[in-house]
């Protein structure tokens, strides 16, 4: 055993057990683990047999508060009947005794924390449905100033918006629905086979993406790639103090940052919706006719029969619908970011989440009302 190595020595004398207290009972002496489980494991032993024996600190080479934090616990944070110390030391243990605190009781499992929890969720929930409320009356208002006044509009910012949300989105959104469209076929035809129903393929594609697939697909797409985008720039202009300094110059924030990203993805998305659903249809004709024999010839000709124009007319006011919510639900977390990156972070997130959360909800909500038309 080194000298060092912090340890109690026990001797027997005439005046009763005798302890020694030797090596360095310092913070990096006693913090490495097997001569922190050697140690504790003697103290242990030596618990109730101890209170009369004298305990003596001189043998000690060196002593912190860590390793006089753990003498004063072990005596039961009181002084020992015998005890044979140094000056230093003793200030040292009584500087110890002096800011040595009991640990906080563990509370007891209260019934209403659940509760309180629910009813914070509750009212945060309360919070953003007003704020994304107030956000809709707000672009009305300046949808209204804008056809009084189309000369004062922000055509330029509108614009760049519809280049970088709708054009650049293309090659992505075109991409994922052919894949979806051949997936959905392959699929689809090794059910159809075992009925020997093989052309109405036409009829499954042509409902399910252009009346739902497509829209959603888009929509979930955009949402994550243009409302996380729309999030980000605006809570950046928080971040930099851009939007403290549009509201000293008086400029109207919802006129010149909502109202052009709603209109721009208001216009887009009926148009990114269109171009998902016709790279899905073609990614299925592919698909069917390596799978099934079905040419593109026939799936062509028999696509306008299988689906009602409604189902193309629905599919764009609900790509209308969603394309204004993304553009909200982007513009409510990027004005409520707070002035840290942190919060940039969070707020993009809790947008990306948000956004395809509600264009899922509208979509079923779509689905319900209008069950009956073009089916």
């Amino acid at each position: 055993m080194e000298d060092a190595t912090p340890r109690i020595e026990q001797q027997d004398t005439p005046d009763g057990q005798r302890l020694l207290v030797r090596g360095a009972w310092t913070a990096a002496d006693l913090t490495g683990k097997p001569v922190w489980d050697a140690l504790t494991a003697q103290l242990a032993r030596l618990r109730g047999q101890d209170r009369l024996a004298q305990w003596d600190l001189g043998p000690i080479e060196k002593l912190d508060y860590l390793g006089a934090q753990v003498l004063w616990n072990h005596w039961g944070r009181a002084w020992p009947a015998r005890l044979q110390i140094e000056p230093d030391q003793r200030a040292m243990l009584e500087t110890v005794a002096k800011f040595t605190v009991s640990p906080p009781k563990a509370r007891k499992p209260d019934w209403t924390a659940p509760v309180a929890l629910l009813g914070g969720r509750l009212l945060d929930l309360f919070d953003h449905l007003n704020g994304l409320v107030r956000l809709m009356g707000q672009l009305l208002l300046d949808i209204l100033r804008l056809i009084r006044h189309p000369q004062q509009g922000p055509w330029r910012d509108l614009s760049g918006h519809l280049y970088h949300i709708g054009a650049t989105a293309l090659p992505i959104t075109a991409l994922v629905g052919f894949l979806i469209g051949v997936v959905l076929a392959y699929l689809i035809s090794q059910q159809l086979r075992k009925f020997g129903a093989d052309a109405f393929i036409v009829n499954i594609l042509g409902i399910s993406l252009i009346r739902e697939l497509g829209p959603v697909l888009a929509a979930i797409l955009i949402a994550g790639r243009s409302g996380s985008a729309i999030t980000a720039q605006i809570g950046v202009m928080r971040v930099t103090e851009e939007l403290d300094a549009m509201r000293v110059m008086g400029i109207a924030q919802g006129f010149r940052l909502v109202m052009p990203r709603a209109l721009a993805l208001a216009v887009v998305m009926p148009l990114i919706s269109v171009w998902t659903t016709v790279a899905a249809l073609l990614g299925g004709m592919l698909a069917a006719d390596i799978s099934m024999g079905i040419t593109p010839s026939y799936f062509i000709q028999q696509l306008p029969a299988a689906v009602n124009v409604a189902n193309l007319t629905l599919a764009t006011a609900k790509s209308v619908v969603f394309g204004v919510l993304i553009a909200l639900v982007g513009c409510h977390y990027g004005l409520r970011v707070k002035p840290n990156t942190e919060s940039l972070g969070q707020g993009t997130t809790a947008s990306v989440v948000t956004s395809i959360t509600v264009v899922i909800l509208v979509d079923a909500l779509f689905a319900v009302l209008f069950k009956s038309v073009g089916i």
